[in-house]
């Protein structure tokens, strides 16, 4: 009876982080027509190491030079240099478990007093289409004015590839707010994939996808190969080998934790422990 029962737990187990990433096997063979992306069971990440977290006060206080007033010479210069303490990390989350570490850390694109909190995801990734809605509740309800979010398109293959250039195409055009959910929508709803075998016929799709979104032809054509786009593609590519991504979406925070819905335990909780991780990286 145990072992059934055992048995039966593992097969729930495994049913449940099925539904949780896409793997960079998963890439579906993309023809001239419209193709639903599949996806199958991330590896779990594993620990690579301890980390060291940067130092912050716990409260933030914005007349932190008004709290030295009275000290002596002496006590204010050591309080003014004095490290701040780091927020902790709340015990509900287990490195190893709801998080990981990157070894080597890596260096972020943001100013010292905020965090980088990146998403590593793919348009035909269904997981990612799923979690995209969390997100933007979390950016126009949760995230901390001290956060700098930011999207970079997974580069494993030459599909991924195609729909990392729409992105950079939409954002180079002041269009990503506007239409990377609807991006979204297009392949996970009305079934049009927006990425073929052939590079011309990608074109050609994404083309017209944009020009019934209001993009005109020569806009399209000074974008899409455009020095910034291709220059972002190159970076999307250093930073997928770099952030040794093997399924998506996961959420990078400050160059430092790895998480996804599966270590965090689901869409809400992965929001929650990006912020919480997010306020232990904040230099107060």
């Amino acid at each position: 009876m145990n072992r059934l029962f055992r048995g039966l737990l593992t097969v729930m187990v495994i049913a449940l982080i099925g539904l949780s990433a896409c793997t960079r096997h998963a890439t579906p063979v993309a023809g001239s027509h419209s193709t639903q992306a599949s996806a199958t069971v991330r590896p779990k990440a594993t620990q690579s190491g301890p980390i060291e977290h940067a130092t912050g006060m716990t409260e933030e206080s914005d007349g932190a030079n008004d709290a030295l007033t009275g000290l002596s010479p002496i006590a204010s210069a050591v309080a003014a240099n004095t490290p701040a303490i780091a927020a902790p990390i709340p015990s509900k989350w287990i490195e190893g478990k709801n998080y990981n570490s990157l070894s080597p850390a890596q260096p972020t694109s943001t100013a010292p007093d905020k965090v980088e909190v990146v998403e590593v995801f793919w348009y035909g990734c269904g997981h990612c289409y799923h979690l995209d809605s969390y997100i933007e509740s979390w950016r126009q309800k949760g995230q901390p004015a001290y956060v700098n979010f930011q999207r970079v398109p997974v580069m494993w293959s030459d599909v991924h590839k195609a729909h990392a250039r729409l992105f950079y195409t939409l954002e180079a055009l002041g269009k990503i707010e506007q239409l990377h959910t609807p991006v979204f929508r297009e392949i996970h709803v009305n079934n049009n994939f927006l990425a073929a075998q052939d590079p011309a016929e990608t074109e050609r799709m994404q083309r017209a996808f944009l020009k019934a979104n209001g993009i005109s032809d020569a806009d399209f054509d000074r974008t899409y190969h455009s020095f910034s786009v291709e220059s972002k593609l190159r970076r999307a590519e250093e930073l997928t080998r770099r952030y040794k991504v093997t399924g998506v979406p996961v959420m990078v925070i400050n160059g430092k934790f790895t998480a996804d819905v599966s270590t965090a335990g689901g869409e809400s909780q992965l929001l929650a422990l990006v912020t919480d991780l997010s306020a232990s990286e904040h230099k107060r």
